[in-house]
Protein backbone atom coordinates (compact mmCIF):
# COMPACT_ATOMS: atom_id res chain seq x y z
CA UNK A 1 0.00 0.00 0.00
CA UNK A 2 1.07 3.19 -1.45
CA UNK A 3 -1.02 5.82 0.01
CA UNK A 4 -4.05 6.24 1.75
CA UNK A 5 -7.03 8.56 -0.04
CA UNK A 6 -8.73 10.90 1.26
CA UNK A 7 -11.68 11.93 -0.88
CA UNK A 8 -9.55 10.56 -3.92
CA UNK A 9 -6.58 12.01 -2.99
CA UNK A 10 -3.36 11.08 -1.61
CA UNK A 11 0.74 11.75 -1.76
CA UNK A 12 3.12 9.37 -2.17
CA UNK A 13 6.84 10.06 -1.11
CA UNK A 14 5.99 13.05 -0.19
CA UNK A 15 4.34 14.46 2.82
CA UNK A 16 2.37 18.38 3.12
CA UNK A 17 3.69 18.51 6.99
CA UNK A 18 7.29 16.97 5.66
CA UNK A 19 9.09 20.16 8.10
CA UNK A 20 7.19 18.53 11.65
CA UNK A 21 8.75 15.07 11.04
CA UNK A 22 12.38 13.24 11.10
CA UNK A 23 11.15 10.99 8.49
CA UNK A 24 13.38 11.53 5.43
CA UNK A 25 9.85 11.73 3.05
CA UNK A 26 10.23 15.56 1.68
CA UNK A 27 7.63 18.09 1.60
CA UNK A 28 5.32 18.34 -0.81
CA UNK A 29 4.63 20.82 -3.20
CA UNK A 30 1.35 21.64 -5.31
CA UNK A 31 0.36 24.26 -8.10
CA UNK A 32 -2.96 25.49 -8.82
CA UNK A 33 -5.16 23.14 -9.84
CA UNK A 34 -2.77 19.85 -9.28
CA UNK A 35 -4.76 16.08 -9.59
CA UNK A 36 -2.65 15.19 -6.39
CA UNK A 37 -3.66 18.28 -3.98
CA UNK A 38 -5.62 16.79 -1.11
CA UNK A 39 -8.95 18.36 -1.12
CA UNK A 40 -9.62 20.30 1.72
CA UNK A 41 -12.47 20.92 3.91
CA UNK A 42 -14.16 24.43 4.19
CA UNK A 43 -15.63 25.99 7.05
CA UNK A 44 -17.00 28.81 8.72
CA UNK A 45 -16.53 29.57 12.19
CA UNK A 46 -18.86 28.43 14.79
CA UNK A 47 -21.05 26.49 12.67
CA UNK A 48 -21.86 22.37 13.38
CA UNK A 49 -21.27 20.69 10.43
CA UNK A 50 -22.32 16.47 9.75
CA UNK A 51 -19.37 15.03 7.99
CA UNK A 52 -20.13 11.73 6.38
CA UNK A 53 -17.41 9.17 6.42
CA UNK A 54 -16.99 5.82 4.68
CA UNK A 55 -14.35 3.51 4.15
CA UNK A 56 -13.64 1.59 0.83
CA UNK A 57 -10.27 0.24 2.14
CA UNK A 58 -9.20 -3.32 0.60
CA UNK A 59 -6.62 -4.44 3.66
CA UNK A 60 -6.39 -1.57 6.22
CA UNK A 61 -8.34 -0.82 9.20
CA UNK A 62 -8.73 3.37 9.67
CA UNK A 63 -7.71 5.53 12.56
CA UNK A 64 -9.99 9.97 12.02
CA UNK A 65 -9.06 12.85 13.66
CA UNK A 66 -9.50 16.20 13.33
CA UNK A 67 -6.67 18.02 15.49
CA UNK A 68 -8.45 20.17 17.98
CA UNK A 69 -11.60 19.17 17.49
CA UNK A 70 -14.10 16.75 19.00
CA UNK A 71 -16.43 14.33 16.58
CA UNK A 72 -20.11 13.38 17.96
CA UNK A 73 -20.84 10.44 16.79
CA UNK A 74 -24.60 10.24 15.79
CA UNK A 75 -25.02 7.58 12.55
CA UNK A 76 -23.39 4.22 11.58
CA UNK A 77 -24.10 2.26 8.67
CA UNK A 78 -27.45 4.36 7.73
CA UNK A 79 -28.79 3.81 11.51
CA UNK A 80 -28.79 6.61 13.95
CA UNK A 81 -27.25 5.85 17.54
CA UNK A 82 -27.54 7.56 21.07
CA UNK A 83 -25.27 10.26 20.42
CA UNK A 84 -21.46 10.12 21.84
CA UNK A 85 -18.05 12.15 21.97
CA UNK A 86 -14.53 11.20 21.36
CA UNK A 87 -11.54 12.62 19.87
CA UNK A 88 -10.93 10.46 16.98
CA UNK A 89 -12.68 7.39 15.02
CA UNK A 90 -11.87 4.11 14.37
CA UNK A 91 -13.60 2.82 11.02
CA UNK A 92 -13.29 -0.43 9.13
CA UNK A 93 -13.68 -1.64 5.62
CA UNK A 94 -17.52 -1.43 4.32
CA UNK A 95 -18.89 1.07 7.39
CA UNK A 96 -19.89 4.42 7.61
CA UNK A 97 -20.47 7.27 10.24
CA UNK A 98 -21.87 10.41 10.17
CA UNK A 99 -20.37 12.73 13.15
CA UNK A 100 -21.05 16.48 13.96
CA UNK A 101 -18.02 18.76 14.03
CA UNK A 102 -18.09 22.17 16.01
CA UNK A 103 -16.18 24.79 14.36
CA UNK A 104 -15.39 26.70 17.88
CA UNK A 105 -11.63 26.57 17.54
CA UNK A 106 -9.43 29.80 16.64
CA UNK A 107 -10.52 31.12 13.57
CA UNK A 108 -7.36 32.23 12.14
CA UNK A 109 -5.76 28.97 11.87
CA UNK A 110 -6.10 25.86 10.18
CA UNK A 111 -6.28 22.41 11.22
CA UNK A 112 -4.88 18.91 10.44
CA UNK A 113 -7.10 16.50 9.31
CA UNK A 114 -5.05 12.86 9.41
CA UNK A 115 -5.89 9.46 8.71
CA UNK A 116 -4.03 6.19 9.80
CA UNK A 117 -3.42 2.74 9.47
CA UNK A 118 -5.12 0.60 12.54
CA UNK A 119 -5.11 -3.11 13.30
CA UNK A 120 -2.20 -3.80 11.24
CA UNK A 121 1.62 -2.56 11.61
CA UNK A 122 1.76 0.79 9.18
CA UNK A 123 3.79 1.06 6.13
CA UNK A 124 2.22 3.83 4.83
CA UNK A 125 2.23 7.62 6.37
CA UNK A 126 -0.93 8.78 7.69
CA UNK A 127 -3.08 10.59 4.69
CA UNK A 128 -3.26 14.39 5.52
CA UNK A 129 -5.24 17.36 4.45
CA UNK A 130 -6.64 20.38 6.05
CA UNK A 131 -9.78 21.94 8.08
CA UNK A 132 -9.88 25.44 6.62
CA UNK A 133 -11.18 28.03 8.58
CA UNK A 134 -12.84 30.51 5.62
CA UNK A 135 -11.19 33.36 7.87
CA UNK A 136 -7.81 32.07 7.40
CA UNK A 137 -5.16 31.40 4.39
CA UNK A 138 -6.42 27.80 2.83
CA UNK A 139 -2.41 27.95 2.15
CA UNK A 140 -1.69 28.65 5.48
CA UNK A 141 -0.60 25.13 7.11
CA UNK A 142 -1.42 24.34 10.56
CA UNK A 143 1.62 25.65 12.98
CA UNK A 144 1.82 22.31 14.98
CA UNK A 145 2.22 18.94 13.78
CA UNK A 146 -0.41 16.70 13.01
CA UNK A 147 -2.03 14.46 15.82
CA UNK A 148 -0.62 10.71 16.05
CA UNK A 149 -3.02 7.80 15.34
CA UNK A 150 -3.22 5.57 18.30
CA UNK A 151 -1.05 2.64 18.13
CA UNK A 152 -1.96 0.35 14.90
CA UNK A 153 -2.31 -2.40 17.92
CA UNK A 154 -4.16 -0.98 20.84
CA UNK A 155 -7.09 -3.23 20.46
CA UNK A 156 -8.68 -2.13 24.17
CA UNK A 157 -9.22 1.44 22.87
CA UNK A 158 -10.96 0.11 19.49
CA UNK A 159 -13.23 -2.22 21.46
CA UNK A 160 -13.98 0.97 23.63
CA UNK A 161 -15.08 2.38 20.76
CA UNK A 162 -17.41 -0.44 19.52
CA UNK A 163 -18.67 -0.89 22.96
CA UNK A 164 -19.98 3.07 23.12
CA UNK A 165 -22.13 2.27 19.97
CA UNK A 166 -25.52 2.12 20.86
CA UNK A 167 -28.94 2.47 19.34
CA UNK A 168 -30.69 5.89 19.15
CA UNK A 169 -33.98 6.23 21.63
CA UNK A 170 -36.91 4.30 19.56
CA UNK A 171 -35.07 2.42 17.18
CA UNK A 172 -36.50 -1.10 16.60
CA UNK A 173 -35.41 -3.19 19.08
CA UNK A 174 -34.41 -6.96 18.12
CA UNK A 175 -36.72 -9.90 18.62
CA UNK A 176 -36.23 -11.21 22.36
CA UNK A 177 -35.07 -14.94 21.18
CA UNK A 178 -33.62 -16.57 17.91
CA UNK A 179 -34.73 -19.53 15.71
CA UNK A 180 -31.52 -20.69 14.93
CA UNK A 181 -27.65 -20.25 15.58
CA UNK A 182 -24.97 -20.34 13.56
CA UNK A 183 -21.24 -20.34 15.41
CA UNK A 184 -18.97 -19.59 13.10
CA UNK A 185 -15.28 -20.17 13.59
CA UNK A 186 -12.74 -18.01 11.24
CA UNK A 187 -9.20 -19.87 11.09
CA UNK A 188 -6.44 -19.13 8.57
CA UNK A 189 -5.95 -22.73 6.48
CA UNK A 190 -3.58 -23.90 3.83
CA UNK A 191 -5.51 -25.62 0.18
CA UNK A 192 -2.99 -27.12 -1.89
CA UNK A 193 -0.17 -25.45 -0.39
CA UNK A 194 -2.32 -21.76 -0.76
CA UNK A 195 -3.19 -19.84 2.07
CA UNK A 196 -6.92 -19.71 2.58
CA UNK A 197 -9.00 -18.44 5.10
CA UNK A 198 -12.40 -20.53 6.39
CA UNK A 199 -15.23 -20.71 7.86
CA UNK A 200 -15.82 -24.19 10.26
CA UNK A 201 -12.68 -25.53 7.91
CA UNK A 202 -14.50 -24.69 4.12
CA UNK A 203 -12.71 -22.18 2.36
CA UNK A 204 -16.03 -20.16 0.40
CA UNK A 205 -15.11 -21.12 -3.25
CA UNK A 206 -17.97 -19.29 -5.15
CA UNK A 207 -19.57 -21.55 -8.56
CA UNK A 208 -19.36 -19.60 -11.55
CA UNK A 209 -23.55 -20.38 -12.08
CA UNK A 210 -25.11 -16.84 -9.62
CA UNK A 211 -26.60 -18.96 -6.96
CA UNK A 212 -30.13 -17.21 -7.21
CA UNK A 213 -30.60 -18.78 -10.86
CA UNK A 214 -29.42 -21.95 -9.75
CA UNK A 215 -32.26 -22.17 -6.60
CA UNK A 216 -35.13 -20.18 -8.27
CA UNK A 217 -34.17 -22.72 -11.97
CA UNK A 218 -33.51 -26.26 -10.02
CA UNK A 219 -29.84 -26.78 -11.43
CA UNK A 220 -29.36 -29.28 -8.49
CA UNK A 221 -25.22 -29.58 -9.89
CA UNK A 222 -24.35 -26.06 -9.68
CA UNK A 223 -23.11 -26.20 -5.83
CA UNK A 224 -22.93 -28.42 -3.25
CA UNK A 225 -26.65 -29.02 -1.61
CA UNK A 226 -25.28 -29.86 1.63
CA UNK A 227 -25.32 -27.40 4.09
CA UNK A 228 -21.98 -26.11 5.30
CA UNK A 229 -21.43 -26.97 8.95
CA UNK A 230 -23.47 -24.78 11.74
CA UNK A 231 -20.56 -25.15 14.15
CA UNK A 232 -17.37 -26.03 15.38
CA UNK A 233 -15.71 -28.91 17.86
CA UNK A 234 -15.56 -27.13 20.95
CA UNK A 235 -12.31 -28.43 22.40
CA UNK A 236 -10.46 -26.08 19.71
CA UNK A 237 -7.89 -24.15 21.21
CA UNK A 238 -8.37 -20.75 19.23
CA UNK A 239 -4.98 -19.47 21.01
CA UNK A 240 -2.66 -21.32 18.93
CA UNK A 241 -2.16 -22.58 15.08
CA UNK A 242 -4.36 -24.79 13.83
CA UNK A 243 -3.55 -28.11 14.81
CA UNK A 244 -4.44 -29.25 11.54
CA UNK A 245 -3.71 -26.35 8.75
CA UNK A 246 -5.60 -28.20 6.01
CA UNK A 247 -9.06 -26.96 4.73
CA UNK A 248 -11.32 -27.80 2.32
CA UNK A 249 -13.12 -25.90 -0.68
CA UNK A 250 -16.67 -25.38 -0.45
CA UNK A 251 -19.67 -23.41 -1.93
CA UNK A 252 -22.45 -24.56 0.06
CA UNK A 253 -24.89 -22.54 1.76
CA UNK A 254 -27.31 -22.02 4.78
CA UNK A 255 -31.19 -21.59 3.57
CA UNK A 256 -33.60 -20.25 6.04
CA UNK A 257 -36.88 -20.67 6.28
CA UNK A 258 -38.60 -16.24 5.89
CA UNK A 259 -39.05 -14.78 8.43
CA UNK A 260 -37.26 -16.33 11.56
CA UNK A 261 -34.31 -14.81 13.56
CA UNK A 262 -30.86 -15.78 13.25
CA UNK A 263 -27.94 -15.60 15.52
CA UNK A 264 -24.43 -15.53 14.05
CA UNK A 265 -21.17 -15.96 16.39
CA UNK A 266 -18.62 -14.91 14.68
CA UNK A 267 -15.14 -16.74 16.47
CA UNK A 268 -12.17 -15.56 16.04
CA UNK A 269 -8.66 -17.36 16.32
CA UNK A 270 -4.96 -17.19 15.50
CA UNK A 271 -4.05 -17.45 12.24
CA UNK A 272 -1.34 -19.89 10.93
CA UNK A 273 1.65 -17.78 12.70
CA UNK A 274 2.11 -18.17 16.40
CA UNK A 275 0.49 -14.98 18.47
CA UNK A 276 -1.44 -13.90 14.86
CA UNK A 277 -5.08 -12.94 14.98
CA UNK A 278 -6.48 -10.34 12.84
CA UNK A 279 -9.42 -7.84 13.19
CA UNK A 280 -11.82 -8.69 10.52
CA UNK A 281 -15.55 -6.30 9.44
CA UNK A 282 -18.12 -8.68 8.60
CA UNK A 283 -20.77 -7.65 6.08
CA UNK A 284 -23.94 -9.20 5.63
CA UNK A 285 -25.70 -7.94 1.54
CA UNK A 286 -29.53 -7.98 1.90
CA UNK A 287 -29.61 -6.77 5.63
CA UNK A 288 -29.34 -5.09 8.75
CA UNK A 289 -28.04 -6.73 12.29
CA UNK A 290 -28.18 -6.02 15.62
CA UNK A 291 -24.81 -6.16 17.31
CA UNK A 292 -25.71 -7.98 20.38
CA UNK A 293 -22.14 -7.74 21.64
CA UNK A 294 -18.46 -8.29 21.73
CA UNK A 295 -16.10 -10.89 24.26
CA UNK A 296 -13.04 -12.29 24.82
CA UNK A 297 -11.41 -15.60 24.07
CA UNK A 298 -14.21 -18.57 22.85
CA UNK A 299 -17.65 -18.25 22.90
CA UNK A 300 -19.60 -19.79 26.18
CA UNK A 301 -22.70 -21.20 24.93
CA UNK A 302 -25.59 -20.53 27.77
CA UNK A 303 -23.22 -18.41 29.27
CA UNK A 304 -22.62 -15.87 27.33
CA UNK A 305 -25.96 -14.88 25.91
CA UNK A 306 -26.91 -13.60 29.37
CA UNK A 307 -25.02 -10.56 28.77
CA UNK A 308 -25.90 -9.74 25.12
CA UNK A 309 -27.46 -6.52 24.76
CA UNK A 310 -31.24 -6.56 23.58
CA UNK A 311 -32.37 -3.65 25.37
CA UNK A 312 -30.61 -0.72 22.79
CA UNK A 313 -28.05 -2.80 20.43
CA UNK A 314 -27.09 -0.93 17.48
CA UNK A 315 -28.45 -1.59 13.52
CA UNK A 316 -25.46 -2.31 11.52
CA UNK A 317 -24.65 -3.79 8.14
CA UNK A 318 -20.49 -4.16 9.04
CA UNK A 319 -19.35 -5.57 12.41
CA UNK A 320 -15.81 -6.07 13.49
CA UNK A 321 -14.39 -9.35 15.23
CA UNK A 322 -11.53 -8.84 16.99
CA UNK A 323 -8.46 -10.77 17.41
CA UNK A 324 -9.11 -14.06 20.05
CA UNK A 325 -12.72 -12.74 20.56
CA UNK A 326 -15.94 -13.39 19.49
CA UNK A 327 -18.81 -11.05 18.40
CA UNK A 328 -22.80 -11.76 18.20
CA UNK A 329 -25.41 -10.58 15.74
CA UNK A 330 -28.86 -11.31 15.68
CA UNK A 331 -30.80 -10.38 12.19
CA UNK A 332 -34.77 -10.76 10.31
CA UNK A 333 -34.97 -13.15 7.20
CA UNK A 334 -37.15 -11.10 5.87
CA UNK A 335 -36.08 -10.24 2.45
CA UNK A 336 -36.18 -12.87 0.07
CA UNK A 337 -32.98 -13.65 -2.04
CA UNK A 338 -29.21 -15.07 -1.63
CA UNK A 339 -27.15 -13.16 0.33
CA UNK A 340 -23.36 -13.20 0.84
CA UNK A 341 -21.85 -12.61 4.65
CA UNK A 342 -17.83 -11.95 3.99
CA UNK A 343 -15.06 -10.42 5.37
CA UNK A 344 -15.09 -6.72 3.71
CA UNK A 345 -11.21 -7.24 3.92
CA UNK A 346 -11.46 -7.98 0.14
CA UNK A 347 -8.10 -10.46 -0.27
CA UNK A 348 -9.92 -12.22 2.66
CA UNK A 349 -13.28 -12.62 0.54
CA UNK A 350 -11.22 -13.56 -2.20
CA UNK A 351 -9.19 -16.21 -0.08
CA UNK A 352 -12.39 -18.18 1.19
CA UNK A 353 -13.78 -15.55 4.12
CA UNK A 354 -17.41 -15.72 3.34
CA UNK A 355 -20.29 -17.54 3.94
CA UNK A 356 -24.11 -17.18 1.17
CA UNK A 357 -27.35 -17.41 3.48
CA UNK A 358 -30.31 -18.22 1.07
CA UNK A 359 -34.43 -17.52 2.07
CA UNK A 360 -37.58 -17.32 0.12
CA UNK A 361 -35.98 -17.33 -3.33
CA UNK A 362 -39.45 -19.36 -3.84
CA UNK A 363 -41.29 -15.63 -3.34
CA UNK A 364 -38.92 -14.36 -5.94
CA UNK A 365 -40.89 -13.53 -9.24
CA UNK A 366 -38.67 -12.33 -12.03
CA UNK A 367 -34.95 -12.45 -11.95
CA UNK A 368 -33.19 -9.57 -14.31
CA UNK A 369 -31.00 -11.19 -16.87
CA UNK A 370 -28.17 -9.12 -15.53
CA UNK A 371 -28.29 -11.94 -12.79
CA UNK A 372 -27.95 -14.45 -15.24
CA UNK A 373 -25.43 -13.73 -17.24
CA UNK A 374 -22.68 -16.34 -15.80
CA UNK A 375 -22.40 -20.15 -16.17
CA UNK A 376 -25.16 -22.63 -16.76
CA UNK A 377 -27.95 -19.79 -16.58
CA UNK A 378 -26.20 -17.64 -19.24
CA UNK A 379 -27.90 -20.50 -21.53
CA UNK A 380 -31.12 -19.39 -20.60
CA UNK A 381 -29.99 -15.94 -20.92
CA UNK A 382 -29.04 -16.24 -24.25
CA UNK A 383 -31.94 -18.69 -25.04
CA UNK A 384 -34.27 -16.21 -23.94
CA UNK A 385 -33.05 -13.64 -26.37
CA UNK A 386 -32.76 -15.17 -29.46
Amino acid sequence: MQSILINGRGQFNCSIAAQFSENTKKQCTFRGGDQCAPRILRVEPNKTYRLRIASTTALASLNLVVQGHKLVVVEADGNYVTPFAVDDIDIYSGESYSVLLTTNQDPSQNYWISVGVRGRRPKTLPALTLLNYRTAPASKLPPSPPPEIPLWNDFDRSKSFSKKILAAMGSPPPPKKSNRRLILLNTQNRINGFIKWALNNVSLSVPATPYLGSIKYGLKGVFDQKSPPRSFPMDYDITKPPANPNATHGNGIYTFPLNITVDVILQNANALNPNESEIHPWHLHGHDFWVLGYGEGKFRQGVDETAFNLKNPPLRNTAVVYPYGWTALRYVTDNPGVWFFHCHIEPHLHMGMGVVFAEGVNRIGHIPDDALGCGLTRKMFVNRHR
